[in-house]
């Protein structure tokens, strides 16, 4: 954010504001060159291992004493734990509890990678399409496959609008189907569409930061859009993990 503004400032004693918040999603090589492959470790590489590391410190390192009055890495650790077995039990029912540390394991990356990209200089993997639809994507094909593995072919009744008069059956089927294609989709874009977009706006706000005259509403601006994006970082995880609990209930008990 300093290096924004101090950049903006220079361009504004040259005699025009120039500063480029979409620049910060940028994948770089971490040691070094121009080129990423596949194999490449980037700065996206690094925060996912940082992600990995932390949600370890919380909720194995953190709760290793598993101590009768709690710590407060182990409370948070029970907190986090009991939030999102009862979002599991409470959406997909019981049948869908075996499935908790799947979903647990989504929330924690999604929530931990959103907070830590509010850091300074650090990078919001989440921002990036890629790793989302990764996310979203093997969501579907999961509760895809599992839907068909409990139910056969009466999965396909969760495209069978059976309560819906039988000459808009049809039409409500090919509706629900396409619907159902687009799950990862949207499931991937409204992440990554929000957290881009949040980062992006503070990046435009911290550049006016060099312009004396309005420097005071920039980091009135800054303050309240980074308050913003901490309750956003939550939501969005919180969002993305309850429709993968949807999906799963789908795939569990199918049919409308």
């Amino acid at each position: 954010m300093a290096s924004e503004a101090h950049g903006a400032e220079q361009a504004a004693d040259q005699g025009g504001l120039v500063f480029h918040p979409m620049d910060q999603f940028i994948v770089k090589p971490l040691f070094g060159g121009d080129t990423v492959e596949w194999y490449t470790i980037t700065n996206v590489t690094l925060w996912m291992g940082v992600t990995i590391l932390a949600i370890i410190a919380l909720l194995v390192l953190g709760t290793s004493r598993r101590a009768i009055i709690p710590s407060r890495t182990q409370s948070i650790g029970e907190l986090a734990y009991g939030f999102i077995y009862k979002m599991v039990e409470d959406v997909a029912g019981k049948d869908g509890v075996k499935y908790f540390p799947y979903i647990m394991t989504l929330f924690m990356f999604i929530v931990f990678a959103n907070f830590l990209g509010l850091l300074p200089m650090a990078f919001t993997t989440t921002s990036h399409i890629a790793v989302t639809a990764v996310m979203a994507f093997a969501v579907f094909f999961a509760v895809t496959i599992l839907g068909f593995v409990l139910n056969g072919p009466k999965f396909l009744g969760l495209f069978w609008v059976s309560s819906a008069p039988l000459a808009l059956r049809p039409i409500l089927a090919l509706i629900e189907i396409i619907s159902y294609f687009v799950r990862p989709v949207s499931h991937s874009i409204r992440l990554a569409g929000n957290m881009m977009a949040g980062h992006a706006v503070i990046k435009v706000f911290a550049g006016f930061a060099a312009i004396t005259a309005i420097a005071p509403l920039s980091i009135v601006a800054i303050t309240a859009m980074y308050g913003l994006e901490v309750l956003v970082s939550f939501i969005q995880a919180y969002v993305f993990t309850i429709l993968t609990c949807v999906y799963l209930k789908d795939a569990l008990h199918p049919g409308h």
